[in-house]
C-alpha cells in the first residue's frame, strides 16, 4: 500500500511538472493590451524597472525556461496568449520589444528559431 500511494505521488508531481502553471490561462489579454498603463507595469516588471504583480513575477520566473524549451511546458492557452502578446508589443510598441529582446535574447537565438513562425503570424524581423 505504501509503494501504490509513494508511487501515486510520484506521478502526480511528474504530471504537474511537464506543465506550467495554468492558474493565469483565463486572463482577459485583451483589457491589458489595450490599457497602457496596465500593459507598461507588465512590460516594466519584465525589464526589473517596476514592481511586479504575483503574475508578473511568475511569468519573469518561467520566461527564461520558456524561451529554452520552446514553450513545451506551456498549455495551449499560454501559448496562444504568448502569440497575441509577441504581436501586439512588436506592431504597436516596437521600443518595449526591442528592450525585452534584448534582455531575454541578446544573441538573437530565440528570435532566429522562431523566425519561421513569426513570419506566419506576418511578422517580419
Amino acid at each position: 500500500m505504501k509503494y501504490f500511494v509513494l508511487t501515486l505521488f510520484c506521478v502526480a508531481i511528474a504530471r504537474a511538472a511537464s506543465t506550467y502553471n495554468d492558474r493565469y490561462d483565463k486572463i482577459d489579454l485583451d483589457s491589458i493590451l489595450t490599457n497602457q498603463r496596465l500593459l507598461k507595469n507588465y512590460v516594466y516588471c519584465l525589464l526589473e524597472k517596476g514592481k511586479c504583480r504575483p503574475e508578473g513575477v511568475e511569468l519573469k520566473g518561467i520566461l527564461p525556461d520558456a524561451l529554452q524549451t520552446k514553450c513545451s511546458k506551456c498549455t495551449e492557452a499560454q501559448k496562444t496568449g504568448t502569440r497575441k502578446v509577441i504581436v501586439h508589443l512588436i506592431k504597436n510598441h516596437r521600443d518595449w520589444w526591442n528592450e525585452l529582446e534584448a534582455k531575454y535574447d541578446p544573441k538573437k537565438i530565440y528570435v532566429m528559431e522562431y523566425k519561421d513562425e513569426l513570419k506566419k503570424l506576418g511578422i517580419t524581423l
